[in-house]
């Protein structure tokens, strides 16, 4: 098949012919994983049989470089592939028979994978993969299992053998369901012998596998699979009356953009808080054609209870999303949270109850009963994880889900995995193992921070230290580009996360750059309600955003200049924790609020009256907001002495006019950097420390207040001035 309309063919022999075989493998794998109607991220392996030189014996010896655990294929490289002798791993089957003669099938699998090491080639130090024996015992040199909405279409399908065999005219064989293994390793191995002209095999409930000696037409084998379940599946929807009919066609329409984006901002924040009474959650929010296609489907509620068919998604998903049933048209927001409530306690119980008909006597402790995906009429889909990138992977797996569905309805009936099946794969000991294996997580994790004033100086240098230890950072500067400037600063550095991203706000990564005028009332709900559009909801805020105005030639703060230092440096900070407050309540999760005061709010000066009286405002703000919202939020402030380098609050014509007053020498075409760093240089002087006061320094200290480090501190100010001995308290 040279056209595809349902696929995309990626293959260059120009590109193919300049890479080694292992170098064509990973070519391979690139192009497939780059197509997520092929395989979705982090789903599906591919493999390579090829001779190489054995390091010990110098003789040439048969490896089988397969993706290993864990990676994705669009981006992976060699470092993501395994090498195993292949010789040694056929040998192995004799040890499993060995096992399972003596009954033990489950503690074998299980034993395989760790036997796995001993095959290890030229002492790679990738993980093998549980589908390591898929790829070496079949015939071919090349392999690709693919988890393709299409194919899996069929594969859920109560009658998917006979599709199989009408789809693809005997050019497939079909295996029932297996657990990914040795076992289904070996069931494909007797079928390629028994069938020596089949070269691909529908896995029941999972995918499929196919595979040639030659790797550019095991390539194309695998697009014209999918290709072909695409073009029969399509022709069944359109005749049953296409995206009109789907689901049973439409039982609720779609609120208006801005009506469900409404709903949204005000639902999220406080189900955040419900779905992450265990762990912190941070959300991806989906409100496209597609999904609200499903949504509001007649058979949406009989489809989501039944849960998804394929391991890859239910892994992510759980064993089946929450569905409420609200009717956007004739019920209000009220009705919608109340709704919920009730869903997701009954959820809990039902995954309690699916837990506990399910477990094994050596079966892991029941993990978290909170459902990943919630699916609401008239507004869209939520998804849940970890972190940004997790959460977008899930929505992208439930997408996946719901396209099975779709087209598993349009040829036959959807079928999901047996419970029993999803149990032991969601609660597979090894799995568990692998969970206890990984890294802790940061201090920051799974925290979505606010940093107002991120545009520059502090609050950007603030950023930058708390996305270190795994925060979310939102940007927030009334200077939009230079909060948005921070945000891709940010992402530029960790990436944008992987997984289909959501639509709208929540198309983001690890930051997101957002204007707001903390002097305004109304920019700031806009601005909260945008983050719980973004990330779910948030945890802490950071507010470095300040003003100084310098003195008229008299020595005088005209009224205006007076009233606007006392509107940002109080009243600013007064309005985002008053209105922030709204949210964090309805959130229900412990939170930091850190603001930003002045070493000069404890020493008089010359000067600087406007600046230093609404420091000291600012300073007893702490204690009362310390007072208005505990116990839920702790709030604490940073006092930061005279900044210099690296501050938006001195440009030139300041640091000049300071240079003056304090008769330091200077020249009018002096260097602005030379300038600053004779004015730094002369505030540190000044302290007992001697030593410059920089961003980073300050950044420290908010990064302090927001862990959990002083988690029993509230209503404190942390002096960064470098020890200014005039601000010492008396």
């Amino acid at each position: 098949m040279s056209n595809y309309k349902y696929v995309s063919h990626l293959w260059n022999d120009a590109e193919a012919a300049k890479l080694d075989p292992v170098g064509r493998l990973v070519y391979r794998s690139n192009k497939l994983g780059a197509d997520q109607r092929i395989t979705n991220t982090g789903g599906g392996n591919t493999s390579s049989k090829i001779i190489e030189k054995d390091p010990l014996t110098g003789t040439d010896t048969q490896v089988l470089w397969v993706k290993g655990s864990g990676g994705d294929l669009r981006t992976s490289n060699r470092e993501n592939f395994s090498s195993l002798y292949q010789d040694k791993l056929v040998g192995l089957q004799k040890s499993y028979a060995a096992r399972t003669d003596k009954g033990l099938k489950s503690q074998a699998e299980d034993d395989m994978v760790a036997m796995y090491n001993h095959a290890t080639f030229n002492l790679n130090p990738r993980a093998s993969s549980i589908d390591t024996p898929l790829h070496s015992f079949l015939p071919g040199k090349h392999v690709d299992h693919m988890h393709p909405n299409a194919i899996i279409s069929i594969a859920a399908s109560k009658n998917c053998e006979a599709l199989t065999k009408e789809i693809f005219a005997g050019k497939m064989a079909y295996l029932k369901w297996m657990r990914p293994g040795f076992e289904l390793g070996l069931a494909m191995q007797d079928i390629s012998r028994q069938q020596p002209a089949i070269k691909a095999i529908m896995m029941g409930q999972h995918g499929f596998i196919s595979w040639d000696d030659d790797d550019k037409v095991c390539y194309e084998l695998t697009l014209s699979m999918i290709e072909q379940a695409a073009a029969y599946i399509d022709a069944k929807y359109q005749a049953k009356g296409g995206d009109a009919k789907a689901f049973g066609g439409a039982l609720y329409q779609t609120l208006d953009t801005d009506k469900r984006h409404a709903a949204f901002a005000a639902i999220l924040p406080w189900l955040r808080g419900q779905v992450s009474k265990e762990k912190r959650f941070i959300g991806t929010v989906q409100d496209d054609e597609k999904i609200l296609r499903f949504v509001n489907s007649k058979d949406a509620p009989r489809l989501a209870e039944l849960g998804t068919s394929c391991p890859d998604h239910f892994l992510r998903t759980k064993i089946k999303p929450l569905y409420v049933n609200w009717n956007p048209q004739t019920e209000d927001a009220v009705a919608l949270q109340t709704k919920l409530a009730a869903a997701l306690e009954q959820y809990r119980k039902d995954y309690a109850s699916y837990y506990n008909a399910c477990k094994r006597p050596n079966s892991p402790a029941m993990r978290d009963p909170n459902p990943t995906v919630v699916l609401i009429p008239g507004l869209g889909m939520i998804a849940w994880g970890k972190d940004k990138s997790e959460s977008r992977v899930t929505a992208e797996f439930y997408n996946c889900a719901v396209e099975v569905m779709r087209g598993a309805e349009a040829i036959d009936q959807y079928i999901a995995l047996p419970q029993q099946e999803a149990f032991d794969i969601e609660y597979w000991l090894l799995e568990e193992a692998k969970l206890k294996r990984m890294p802790a997580e940061k201090e920051l994790a799974r925290q979505v921070i606010i940093v107002v004033g991120a545009g520059s100086g502090i609050g950007k240098e603030t950023a930058h230290r708390l996305v270190k230890e795994g925060a979310h950072i939102v940007c927030v500067d009334k200077n939009v580009e230079a909060a948005q400037g921070t945000a891709k600063e940010i992402t530029d550095k960790l990436g944008s996360g992987i997984g289909v991203a959501g639509t709208g706000l929540s198309n983001c990564g690890p930051a997101i750059g957002l204007s707001g005028d903390i002097m305004d009332r109304s920019s700031i709900r806009k601005m909260l309600d945008q983050v719980a559009l973004a990330y779910g909801g948030f945890d802490s805020i950071c507010v470095t955003a300040g003003i100084f105005v310098s003195p008229d030639t008299t020595g005088h703060i005209p009224d205006d200049k007076w009233a606007l230092t006392f509107a940002l440096n109080v009243t600013g900070s007064y309005l985002v924790a008053d209105e922030a407050f709204k949210t964090w309540k309805e959130q229900g999760l412990r939170g930091n609020l850190v603001l930003t005061t002045s070493a000069n709010a404890a020493v008089a000066k010359k000067g600087s009256v406007a600046y230093d009286t609404s420091k000291a405002a600012a300073n007893h703000l702490v204690r009362e907001m310390a007072m208005e919202l505990s116990p839920l939020i702790r709030v604490n402030g940073v006092a930061p002495a005279t900044v210099v380098q690296g501050s938006a609050m001195f440009p030139r014509d300041r640091v000049i006019a300071s240079l003056a007053k304090y008769n330091i020498p200077y020249t009018d075409d002096e260097a602005t950097d030379s300038l600053t760093t004779k004015l730094s240089r002369f505030y540190a002087d000044r302290t007992l420390t001697k030593n410059p006061i920089t961003p980073a320094d300050q950044a420290e200290a908010y990064f302090l207040l927001v862990t959990n480090r002083l988690s029993k501190t509230t209503g404190q100010v942390i002096t960064v001035d470098g020890g200014l001995h005039e601000a010492f308290l008396r």
